[in-house]
């Protein structure tokens, strides 16, 4: 099976840690290693660093590269323009085609660099089940779900239908619906039905599925990746690449792709797999240590008697002391501190963006 990991995004709510030339997905967030690292640590021992490609953008290639030097380069695949997802699939799996033409046919998952995982021996255990049923044909496409723990309104939920296949220990369930974070309410009733589970945002398919769909749905886009895919070959890749690329609708996958699988091409996989998305520094708090007693903290910290608070001090020569705080984010960086309660974590997103184009455009 080939792997796509895709690590492009900017990560802004995660600020100061996470900065346009160093996104979250690269930063040492969890022990020492970061996100993207331990994406690719949980899938090469099986299926080895030749099937595993990287989708980024262009400007952190030698930074994948640097993390990474295990993966071939040419696998590392640089986007010279943000066009949101639809893009970035097309042109991942337009390379895995042209590495390997057999490989149209073949599963490939679609994982993301800036997830944090505790049960990895689940992860792999649901990658082996899809890849099985893919081939014995129980589906086309098999959406990778999070049994979830709680009602969580900034996550998009897959319904389940009822069981169509065993392998194993994981049932494969029908694909009933796709909702992007819903409203609290709806979400609460979803954790209560026990008929929802949190969508990872990972899936297993194949190249030739993906891209029939694009073929079918996305004309005018189908036709703009099949320029690119003709020149990967060539000398003239990049020059076609940094022509052609920007012309692409930016559109999300979901909308210009899996809106349009047909439930009956589609199946649900889940387990407990101790999955999150850290998108914010409270999120990341909660995915290393989801009690609330209990602190986060990294560097030269001092704390009496605070909870529920991520403490990053990331100045060896500066001593951060905290006392009595609770639910508090502080992150101490070389050039910028960040102290804000972890219910106005949403406002560091408005932020930095604000520092774009201003004096300040350098701190983002």
């Amino acid at each position: 099976m080939k792997i796509i990991i895709f690590a492009g995004g900017s990560g802004r709510r995660l600020w100061p840690i996470s900065r346009v030339k160093s996104p979250k997905q690269f930063e040492p967030i969890i022990d020492k290693k970061s996100t993207l690292q331990l994406a690719v640590d949980r899938v090469i021992e099986k299926y080895g660093a030749e099937n595993i490609f990287i989708s980024t953008n262009e400007h952190y290639q030698a930074l994948v590269r640097s993390q990474l030097p295990q993966l071939p380069p040419e696998q590392i695949i640089g986007e010279p323009d943000r066009r949101d997802l639809a893009a970035a699939v097309g042109l991942a799996m337009a390379h895995i085609v042209q590495n390997s033409p057999a490989a149209v046919d073949e599963p490939v998952a679609i994982l993301w660099g800036d997830n944090y995982m505790k049960n990895v021996a689940n992860f792999r255990g649901l990658l082996t089940a899809a890849e099985r049923l893919l081939q014995d044909g129980t589906s086309r496409i098999f959406f990778i779900g999070e049994s979830p723990r709680f009602a969580n309104e900034n996550l998009g939920w897959l319904g389940l239908g009822p069981v169509i296949n065993q392998d194993g220990e994981f049932p494969c369930y029908g694909f009933e619906s796709l909702t992007y974070r819903p409203q609290l309410e709806e979400c609460r009733q979803m954790f209560a039905s026990g008929d929802f589970v949190w969508n990872t945002g990972y899936f297993v398919t194949t190249p030739g599925y993906v891209r029939d769909l694009y073929r079918q749905y996305q004309p005018e886009m189908w036709a703009l990746l099949m320029k690119i895919e003709e020149s990967i070959s060539l000398p003239d890749y990049k020059k076609t690449l940094h022509h052609v690329y920007p012309q692409i609708e930016s559109i999300s996958f979901d909308d210009a792709i899996l809106a349009h699988v047909p439930s009956q091409d589609a199946a649900v996989l889940h387990g407990e797999l101790g999955w999150s998305d850290p998108g914010t520094l409270y999120a990341l708090k909660e995915a290393i240590e989801p009690n609330k007693d209990r602190n986060v903290i990294k560097g030269t910290v001092v704390d009496e008697q605070s909870r529920d608070c991520l403490i990053y001090n990331y100045t060896p020569d500066k001593l951060v002391v905290t006392v009595g705080l609770e639910g508090m984010i502080i992150v101490n960086t070389a050039d910028a501190l960040l102290v804000v309660h972890k219910d106005q974590i949403p406002l560091v997103k408005k932020v930095v963006e604000g520092f774009e184009g201003s004096a300040l455009d350098a701190y983002g």
